[in-house]
């Protein structure tokens, strides 16, 4: 069994696309998802749900309304060790389990060599990549982004602080003030000291986060991002290889497409969408190729192959040359926002010769959770009962032994905080969706919150709802014409019946430790992954200074 899950591609429908012959190739041979939705609108609590099947606040990979994603490689948050990933359990049933590229689920707890957030503590048995995520850091030529508002304001402080002390010390040294000298050494090294409290982790941004790791080992810090995708490829080529002849599991988590967009020169220039498009056309080669040595090998036919992204387009990624970030076609929203469709709305499409139906399409609600009792369900395993499961088994459903999705309500979440459900009405076969929170857009109707990362989950940039904003998706997928009691005679009772729904949903939910808290999140040197002695860590690939 192959799992691919290539992240943060969304697909514009705009004319020109960017030309993808290979993930058109592997629709027409598959079944696809056309709507298939994420649990999370950000990459590691989209990534949480995925793994587990669950929404990622049961395991607290979910924020309040503080951090929404895990910052550093040496935060002490991350996926909690007693969940269950899809990956562990095949590895019971005798898959060889391996993840290549992106994880994005914290590494270490109490010390740098504990791993306790690692891949090979969540049951892969195989790892190389990225134990963070791409941000603009990585790339020397462009601009902060890790708490880049907090970093300048920092700065700011910093200077103001050196200003005065400076100040002080003319006016000892002139005679105009009885400040004693070692009062302004004093305060000198204060500066110095509060200085060296935040630039010790916002000053090497790049080379605390953007690393490449092998199973335990630090292999390239920092990363050299034009040589990355073709190491994930040349890696993903041979764990193939190496395990052609037994069951495996292989969670192929491209880099691409995501800011900011590293391309190869090969690639730059070359499609009608500027970098983004060159960004898009790049990754859909690179799963040619995977897709290609899975037909050397005589392992199309018996191999279940799984395509999607972990979340929408960001809207709010942008440069002077326009748009970075991707599109989301007709629908409304993008990353970061947990109800509106082009946050949530993501590929999906599975593909098994022989076995699903090719060129079938399944236009009913699927989530990326159910990826977790399906691939379980095909390794063999068995499906936790100790513990809320939230997806549902696709196998039906892309076989088409049924019709319908299994899945009657799905809460969509933006952090901790319920901002919109979905309900199929068997009887009707129309799809409801009820908002209750929605964000505040910047500059107004402006569709995003531009001059920000990304739109917030609370606070006084959303707008709750009351009555809440009812669309019937299966006439309006673009969420732009809202019902009212006087448009829709059904109004009344879908409301009411979702929030019966919303109310069941709520007595499942159960307190458990934030992994996002300000403790969890923050850089601590002590955790910091390196190769080579702290504070100097540094090596290339394959270098022989490597932590074990």
């Amino acid at each position: 069994m192959t799992l691919f899950r290539l992240m943060a591609w969304s697909r514009s429908l705009r004319k020109a696309e960017p030309r993808t012959p290979n993930i058109d190739r592997l629709a027409d041979e598959g079944v696809r998802l056309t709507q298939h939705l994420a649990a999370a609108p950000l990459c590691t609590p989209s990534r949480a749900a995925f793994l587990t099947g669950r929404h990622s606040f049961r395991s607290g990979m979910e924020a309040t309304d503080g951090y929404r994603a895990l910052q550093w490689n040496a935060g002490s948050g991350g996926l909690p060790a007693n969940e269950t990933t899809f990956a562990r359990i095949l590895q019971r049933e005798g898959y060889a389990t391996g993840l290549i590229g992106k994880w994005h689920q914290g590494v270490n707890c109490e010390s740098r060599t504990d791993h306790c957030h690692h891949p090979l503590n969540h049951g892969f048995g195989y790892f190389y990549g990225m134990p963070f995520t791409l941000v603009n850091d990585c790339d020397p030529g462009r601009p902060p982004e890790v708490d880049a508002s907090l970093r300048a304001q920092l700065g700011r402080y910093t200077q103001l602080m050196a200003l005065g002390i400076l100040t002080v010390a003319a006016g000892r040294a002139g005679g105009l003030t009885s400040v004693s000298w070692k009062a302004v050494a004093g305060l000198a090294g204060l500066g110095v000291l509060v200085f060296a409290s935040w630039y010790a982790s916002f000053g090497f941004v790049r080379r605390w986060n953007c690393i490449l790791m092998k199973n335990h080992n630090v292999t390239e810090q920092p990363m050299v991002l034009e040589r990355t995708g073709s190491r994930l490829l040349k890696e993903a080529v041979s764990y193939i290889e190496r395990n052609k002849d037994r069951p495996f599991l292989l969670f192929v988590s491209l880099l691409h497409v995501h800011i900011p967009l590293v391309t190869t020169k090969e690639f730059l220039g070359k499609s009608r969408h500027g970098l983004y498009g060159d960004n898009v056309e790049e990754m859909d080669w690179l799963v040619g190729r995977i897709l290609n040595a899975l037909d050397e090998h005589g392992l199309k036919n018996t191999t279940f192959t799984y395509f999607t992204s972990d979340h929408g387009g960001h809207l709010e990624a942008r440069d002077e040359h326009g748009q970075l970030g991707g599109w989301n076609g007709i629908y409304r929203g993008g990353k970061g926002m947990g109800g509106w469709e082009g946050g949530i709305r993501v590929p999906g499409i599975a593909r098994w010769p022989g076995v699903l139906p090719a060129g079938r399409v399944i236009q009913e609600p699927t989530s990326l959770m159910d990826v977790f009792p399906t691939v379980v369900q095909l390794g063999g395993g068995q499906v936790p009962q100790d513990r809320v499961i939230d997806g549902h088994s696709l196998v039906p459903l892309l076989q088409g032994t049924v019709e319908r999705s299994a899945h009657d309500f799905l809460f969509h979440y933006c952090g901790k905080h319920l901002h919109a459900a979905r309900w199929r009405d068997r009887d009707s076969g129309r799809i409801w969706k009820v908002h209750y929170v929605t964000p505040r857009f910047h500059p107004e109707g402006a569709g995003a919150c531009y001059g920000r990362g990304v739109c917030p989950c609370s606070g006084e940039g959303v707008t709750r709802h009351s009555p809440p904003l009812l669309f019937d998706l299966s006439r309006d997928p673009s969420e732009a014409r809202p019902l009212s009691p006087g448009t829709e005679p059904l109004y009344q009772e879908v409301i009411a019946t979702v929030g019966e729904a919303v109310q069941q949903h709520r007595t499942t939910l159960s307190p458990v430790p934030p992994q996002f808290s300000l403790g969890n999140i923050l850089w601590n040197p002590w955790l910091q992954p390196c190769c080579g002695a702290f504070p100097f860590c540094s090596c290339s690939q394959d270098g022989d200074n490597s932590e074990t």
